[in-house]
């Protein structure tokens, strides 16, 4: 087998230019399908990360009716309790939970004001202990809340950038006060998410002005027990989609009504991103079947120089089969020699893949990620079809009557 290789790379070499034209059509070939793999599984990881967030594998579940968003009136549904202590700590000791909290909230809040500026359409929300943290928020003027905020029930609020730009436009808002549908409270913080590259987040939010209470007060403001949601912080991407059914699955045992479609639901964005790149699916296989067109041809010019080959070395081979070597001795020969001129070419169209999906990566700014598969699959593959392609050279080979193939010369 060594001899054969080593047959095989004398050979290849001393018809450099030959050798470098047939393995083209490889090169092509197999630098196309790394390319564009690579531009499709790094375009997917971004989908998936601007969805879910860079590092943030957070899960939301909230009250809907049916598909759609359930809207608040007044107090709970019917049919639908509060979350009891019991359910707050399953969910919080699953296995692939890393924290948990659970909120209420209101959109479109137009009661947040200061003296006669008032926010519009802003977004309130009554939080406990674990908000904060679980959902990424930091801290950059004042403080947050502590734990005699709740057990005290102190009127306090934090403030995000786009409520604070409208209430206190000129001036810090530590320590001020705002009115919340006519009850004082004490702005004592300004929050804003630690990642900015929480792309999910910027999108959804918007500009909606943000503002936070303990939950304790919300029956303050809103005098009535609501729905709570629940924010669930998985261990990893891949346990959210998990964690977001049994979530669901243990809020859910609050809910007795069912003639109103109420249920709770998780906004799986793990299913999202899938979604989203199935879209483009067929169009990428197309992509990648186009390529493949160019292996195709690779093999067809392999089969030629190889048959080309075997004419040339009619004498040699009827001079091996004249001194007792056998059919099988010069079929492996030759298809070893093709095996190992598309493996080159496997191995050199790698390399252009690589290059050619960073090249593309700078010039259109699509992110890529090459794929280690699709490299190990390349090479194997490039080197399967120099043995179908060069089996018909092979087998003729070996048949030649060596008496003929010395005449010849």
């Amino acid at each position: 087998m060594l001899e054969n290789v080593r047959l095989s790379f004398q050979g290849i070499w001393s018809h450099k230019m030959r050798s470098f034209l047939t393995m083209l059509g490889i090169i092509i070939g197999i630098a196309s399908i790394i390319s564009i793999v690579s531009t499709i599984k790094g375009t997917n990881e971004q989908i998936k990360q601007n969805l879910i967030g860079a590092g943030n594998n957070n899960v939301t579940v909230s009250l809907k009716q049916g598909d759609g968003d359930y809207w608040m009136d007044n107090g709970l549904p019917s049919g639908v309790s509060k979350l009891s202590g019991d359910q707050k700590k399953r969910i919080r000791e699953q296995d692939q939970v890393e924290n948990a909290s659970f909120y209420t909230e209101r959109t479109y809040v137009s009661g947040i004001a200061k003296g006669n500026t008032t926010l519009d359409s802003a977004k309130a929300l009554g939080v406990d202990e674990n908000y904060l943290s679980t959902c990424g928020y930091q801290i950059y003027q004042g403080r947050g809340f502590v734990e005699s905020d709740f057990s005290k029930t102190h009127k306090v609020v934090l403030l995000d950038d786009t409520a604070v730009l409208t209430l206190f436009p000129d001036e810090s808002p530590v320590g001020k006060t705002i009115e919340i549908m006519g009850e004082p409270f004490t702005v004592i913080g300004v929050i804003k998410k630690a990642d900015s590259r929480d792309d999910y987040y910027t999108y959804n939010q918007e500009s909606y002005p943000l503002v936070l209470m303990p939950d304790v007060c919300w029956p303050i403001v809103f005098q009535y027990d609501e729905p709570e949601n629940a924010v669930v912080m998985a261990k990893t991407t891949e346990d959210m989609s998990t964690v977001g059914k049994t979530t669901a699955d243990i809020m859910n045992e609050s809910v007795t009504n069912t003639t109103d479609s109420l249920s709770y639901q998780a906004e799986d964005l793990l299913e999202k991103a899938k979604s989203l790149q199935e879209l483009g699916q067929s169009t990428n296989q197309q992509l990648i079947w186009i390529a493949s067109i160019s292996l195709l041809v690779g093999g067809i010019g392999v089969m030629n120089i190889m048959l080309v080959s075997v004419t040339e070395r009619t004498s040699e081979i009827g001079l091996k089969k004249a001194i007792g070597a056998r059919k099988r001795r010069i079929l492996f020969q030759f298809l070893t020699e093709a095996a190992v001129l598309t493996s080159i070419g496997g191995l050199l169209g790698v390399l252009g893949g690589i290059i050619m999906a960073q090249v593309i990566s700078r010039v259109s700014q699509t992110p890529v990620a090459i794929s280690i598969p699709a490299i190990i699959f390349s090479v194997v593959f490039s080197m399967v079809i120099g043995i179908v392609f060069g089996l018909l050279p092979s087998v003729k080979a070996a048949n030649l009557n060596p008496i003929d193939a010395l005449r010849r010369e």
